[in-house]
């Protein structure tokens, strides 16, 4: 069951489905000892002309039509940044462009603070822009070609301009890479908060809740405190989180285990929102949520197995922000 609503709009959301010129590599990228191997450049990515600065709206020449068998991608500009691997939570702005035509067919834009975060994994995201970021480093600028197999493949994507066969263009800036769990700095929930929590190594937590009565009111406590951005109503944020029925004591839904999720704070729960208001990126939060304030309007959720009088909580990493204004 899952409450939030989707950070990425219809059209770039389609890749979540299973001054330089370019200067060129005819090697693997990898890192120092080896251990991440990134896809190599090829004539194709080596041919596309992209000038301008990272950050900033790139101005891209391309040679079409341009079709490659397998996929190749040459670093334009190098950063120095994090590492982007496997299963990272990548933030990333970028142009897509039809190869067989050299049209545009979608952009998040460039420094706009628009930027889309992808999972990267082929699981969940598009194994051509996967294989564009994967084992790249937050500063770089890229560009790929990308093969039909690793985009749309025999079925196209009508509302980008793509026809089945066709294959595409990337040219991406890696703006960041986000946390899984929240890593602000550490403290004790107050004395007198009526449940406990744990973590496991990877920040999961186990909630205990006591024998006493729930609070009546919106009650907020903090296990980490952050001190990057702070959400603002409004915004989109990126979070882990873990909600329990304080009547049962069991989880009806978590991030945990299907990786960070975003959403508006404007698009949840009353009571969710208002807890992530005004905290830092970095923070943990636990917050337990009354019915009025939580499912009690809309007469509990049947499938989640709450009542239209349960308070629930909620255990939240704030992982990151992002402004629509």
């Amino acid at each position: 069951m899952r409450f939030a609503v989707p950070i990425l709009s219809l059209s770039v959301g389609a890749l979540v489905l299973a001054g330089c010129t370019a200067t060129t590599t005819d090697t693997e990228t990898s890192t120092g000892d080896g251990s991440c191997v990134g896809v190599a450049s090829g004539s194709a990515s080596d041919a596309i002309s992209v000038v301008g600065n990272f950050g900033e709206e790139p101005t891209v020449t391309i040679d079409s039509p341009v079709s490659v068998d397998a996929t190749e991608r040459t670093i334009v500009s190098e950063g120095d940044g994090d590492l982007v691997e496997s299963g990272s939570l990548a933030l990333l702005d970028f142009t897509l462009y039809n190869a067989a035509t050299g049209e545009l067919a979608t952009s998040t834009g460039f420094g706009t603070g628009q930027s889309i975060q992808l999972t990267v994994d082929e699981a969940v995201t598009l194994a051509g822009i996967v294989k564009t970021v994967e084992c790249a480093h937050v500063g770089d600028r890229i560009a790929s070609v990308v093969s039909s197999e690793d985009a749309f493949g025999d079925s196209g994507y009508a509302d980008f301009g793509i026809e089945a066969g066709d294959s595409v263009i990337f040219v991406v800036d890696v703006v960041d890479v986000v946390a899984t769990a929240a890593d602000g700095e550490e403290q004790d929930l107050p004395e007198d908060f009526p449940l406990s929590v744990e973590f496991d190594e990877d920040g999961r937590p186990t909630v205990t809740i006591g024998d006493e009565d729930a609070p009546d009111e919106l009650t907020i406590a903090l296990t980490r405190v952050g001190d990057g951005t702070v959400v603002a109503a409004g915004d989109t944020v990126t979070v882990q989180y873990q909600g329990i029925n304080w009547r049962t004591g069991e989880i009806f839904d978590e991030s945990w285990g299907s990786g960070p999720t975003s959403f508006s704070t404007e698009g949840v729960i009353e009571g969710f929102g208002d807890a992530l208001v005004g905290q830092a990126v970095g923070s943990q939060v636990v917050v337990i949520i009354p019915a009025d304030l939580g499912y009690g309007p809309s007469g509990g959720n049947d499938s989640a197995g709450i009542e239209e009088d349960d308070t629930i909580v909620f255990v939240v990493d704030i992982l990151a922000t992002q402004s629509v204004s």
